[in-house]
């Protein structure tokens, strides 16, 4: 269950009672639309019907068994939920949006780079200050991930932004191969990998191309910076630097 701090109320009137539960306002609205893939404890904060939330107030069974055909809460909370309206208050706007914003602003300097300047990745702070310069305003109540395609039109006039994955060949040095191969492997989707006959480790992983400098800081922190690297262009270019 989510903490009761974090949630907010979904709110259903019918039949001339009202009945609220609280829940994550994304993962309910999520459920709202038929996209959400996890438990129901994942969505609520208590699992409990509510005449009045705030209050603490619970409605009478009779009401429950007239409206929903059961006192079960668990299966009440999900019609609560889809036939109601999710309900927010001022505060708990302001805060998901800072929150949105502050997920999406790292969601795009993740993926996105410069292709201006060979790919490089824009730092979370360009970004954000490039953003202001919009009049994109992220949405409280739409999930992040849909909200990412209007922001790069927003930020294109602004500076020179697209999403690319970049794929890097590393070699790891035998003394540090064993527990460093383990970690870089992690980090993106291993597209290939060897052991030399020197008992170096060699792998070639992809991953989006704003994370590039991340990537070189966990090479050279498990490696005490004697792993050589390079950018892979096309199948003949797998040769490490």
């Amino acid at each position: 269950m989510i903490p009761l701090d974090e949630a907010v109320t979904a709110r259903l009137e019918s039949h001339g009672e009202r009945f609220e539960v609280l829940v994550d306002p994304d993962a309910a609205l999520a459920m709202k639309r038929g996209e959400f893939e996890g438990e129901l404890e994942d969505v609520i904060a208590a699992e409990d019907v509510f005449e009045n939330a705030s209050r603490g107030d619970r409605p009478a069974e009779a009401d429950l068994e007239e409206v929903f055909g059961t006192t079960d809460p668990l299966e009440i909370i999900p019609e609560v939920i889809d036939r109601g309206e999710i309900q927010i208050t001022a505060e708990q706007r302001k805060e998901m949006q800072e929150k949105k914003h502050k997920q999406l602003i790292n969601r795009i300097a993740r993926n996105a780079v410069n292709p201006q300047m060979d790919n490089a990745p824009h730092p979370p702070d360009r970004i954000e200050s490039a953003l202001e310069e919009t009049d994109f305003r992220i949405d409280p109540m739409v999930p992040v991930e849909n909200q990412v395609d209007e922001a790069l039109e927003a930020l294109r006039p602004v500076i020179p932004i697209r999403f690319e994955e970049v794929t890097i060949a590393v070699q790891v040095p035998a003394d540090y191969a064993g527990s460093a191969q383990a970690r870089i492997r992690q980090f993106g989707e291993l597209e290939r990998e060897e052991w030399q006959n020197d008992g170096s480790w060699v792998g070639v992983l992809t991953f989006p191309a704003g994370l590039q400098n991340d990537f070189y800081d966990l090479v050279n922190e498990h490696t005490s910076g004697e792993a050589e690297t390079r950018i892979v262009k096309d199948e003949d270019d797998l040769k490490t630097r």
